[in-house]
C-alpha cells in the first residue's frame, strides 16, 4: 500500500476502509534534551498504533513540533541560550551537550518574562527554530531511521490551523471559556459543568501553555475525523482529559491512551535535572543495535517496550530482558511463515475491538502468545519493522 502525500509531513493517510477516518495525536517530546527510554516507549507504541491502523482505516498521524515550540518550556530555554552565549555553534553538538545546557537552564530557576519570549513566539509562527533545537531534531531523525520509526515530520514547519483568538472564539461559543483579558487577566478552559477543574491555558501576560497549543493544533482537525486517539504520559492525564472533552465536543469519538514512563533502577527520572545521563536512546542504540540484524533490533525493541513493559510503569528498564526480547524477535523472524490466508486488514481487524484503531498492546502481546499461529512475514514487515 502507498502512503498518500498531504500538505504537512506528519499528515499521513492511506486509502479509506469503511469510511472511518482516524487521527493519531501523540504528545510531543520537547526538542531540548536527549531522548530517553520513556520517550522511546511512547514513540514505539505510537509507531505500531499508526502502522497497524493505517492498514484498516484512513489514518492521519499528527506530530507537530511547530505547534508546541510556543510553550514557555521551549522558548525560555531558547532565550536562556541566547542570553548565555548567542554565538554558540550548535551544529556539531550532541544531544547530551545540549541537554547539559537544558539542565543549567532549569537550575537557574528564573522564569523568563513574557516580553522576553514574545519575539521568539512571533518567530516560531513564521517557521523559525532555534539552532539548538534544530540540531536535536536532526539527531532524532537519525535515531528514527535506526529504530525503523515512521518520521512524522520532526524537522518540518507544521503550523497549527488555529491562532489563539480562534481557540478562544471556539470555546466561548460553547460556553467553555473564561476570558479575563479585558481586565488584564488570564484565559481559562472551563469544563466545570462536566465535573472537571478550571484550567488556565494562557497567562495574564499572554503566554500559552501546552494545552493551549494542543487546542490550536487539534481543534481544526477534529471535525475532519471520526475518531481521535490521544497518546500521552500518565503524568499529563488531567490535561488530556480536558483536551479529549473539548475535541469530542467538536464531533469525533476520542480515545485516550495513557502510557507510563520507564523507571531506571526503580525511579522515574527527570530530564530537567539531568537524570538521563547514561540512559539515553543514543546510548541504547550504540550498546545494542550492532549485535543484531536491523530487523531483529527493531522487532525486539517493540516486543520489549510494548509487550514486556506494558502500558504501566511498574517495571524498571532491564538490559537483560531487552536482550531476551531481541532473541525472541530473532526466532519469530526466522520462523515467520509466508503471508497468511486472507487480507492483512482482516487479520489486523481482530485487534480493533469496537473502535477504528488497532490496539498496539493487544497486537504485540499476541505475537508472544502460546498456542497461536506464528506472525506472518507480511504482518511483521508492515507493522513492526
Amino acid at each position: 500500500m502507498t502512503v498518500l502525500s498531504v500538505p504537512h509531513a506528519s499528515w499521513t493517510r492511506r486509502p479509506a476502509r469503511g469510511g472511518r477516518r482516524v487521527l493519531l495525536a501523540p504528545v510531543t517530546v520537547t526538542p531540548t534534551k536527549p531522548l530517553t527510554p520513556s520517550h522511546l516507549k511512547g514513540l514505539l507504541w505510537t509507531d505500531v498504533l499508526f502502522r497497524a491502523t493505517r492498514v484498516v482505516a484512513e489514518t492521519g498521524y499528527r506530530y507537530s513540533n511547530t505547534a508546541y515550540h510556543s510553550t514557555e518550556q521551549t522558548l525560555g530555554f531558547w532565550e536562556f541560550l541566547d542570553d548565555a552565549g548567542g554565538d554558540t555553534d550548535y551544529a556539531a553538538m550532541t544531544e547530551e551537550q545540549i541537554g547539559e545546557l537544558y539542565v543549567r537552564y532549569w537550575a537557574r530557576r528564573q522564569r523568563p518574562s513574557a516580553a522576553a519570549l514574545r519575539p521568539y513566539r512571533d518567530a516560531v509562527e513564521h517557521g523559525w527554530v532555534h539552532p539548538a533545537s534544530a540540531r536535536i531534531q536532526q539527531l532524532w531523525s537519525a535515531h528514527f531511521r535506526r529504530l525503523g520509526l515512521h518520521d512524522p515530520g520532526l524537522s518540518e514547519h507544521q503550523p497549527p490551523g488555529y491562532g489563539l483568538a480562534e481557540v478562544f472564539d471556539h470555546l466561548a461559543v460553547r460556553g467553555l471559556c473564561l476570558d479575563h483579558r479585558a481586565a488584564g487577566g488570564p484565559v481559562y478552559l472551563d469544563l466545570t459543568r462536566a465535573g472537571l477543574p478550571l484550567r488556565q491555558i494562557v497567562t495574564a501576560d499572554g503566554q500559552p501553555n501546552y494545552l493551549a497549543c494542543a487546542l490550536r493544533d487539534l481543534l481544526p482537525l477534529a471535525v475532519e475525523h471520526d475518531e481521535i486517539v490521544l497518546v500521552h504520559d500518565r503524568e499529563l492525564d488531567l490535561d488530556y482529559r480536558l483536551l479529549a472533552h473539548v475535541l469530542a465536543n467538536a464531533g469525533p469519538i476520542v480515545h485516550r491512551l495513557p502510557i507510563g514512563r520507564v523507571p531506571i533502577e526503580d525511579r522515574v527520572r527527570s530530564a530537567r535535572s539531568g537524570d538521563w545521563r547514561g540512559h539515553t536512546v543514543a546510548a541504547l542504540i550504540d550498546e545494542v543495535a550492532g549485535a543484531y540484524r536491523p530487523e531483529v533490533f527493531r522487532l525486539g525493541l517493540r516486543l520489549y517496550f510494548i509487550a514486556t513493559l506494558g502500558p504501566g510503569q511498574r517495571q524498571s528498564y532491564r538490559l537483560d530482558l531487552l536482550h531476551k526480547s531481541l532473541h525472541r524477535a530473532e526466532r519469530l523472524l526466522d520462523a515467520a511463515p509466508a503471508p497468511a490466508p486472507g487480507p492483512l486488514a482482516e487479520r489486523l481487524g481482530q485487534h480493533r475491538g469496537s473502535h477504528a484503531h488497532v490496539n498496539p498492546y493487544r497486537l504485540t502481546t499476541g505475537l508472544l502468545a502460546r498456542h497461536r499461529h506464528l506472525p506472518s512475514a507480511d504482518l511483521l514487515a508492515e507493522v513492526f519493522l
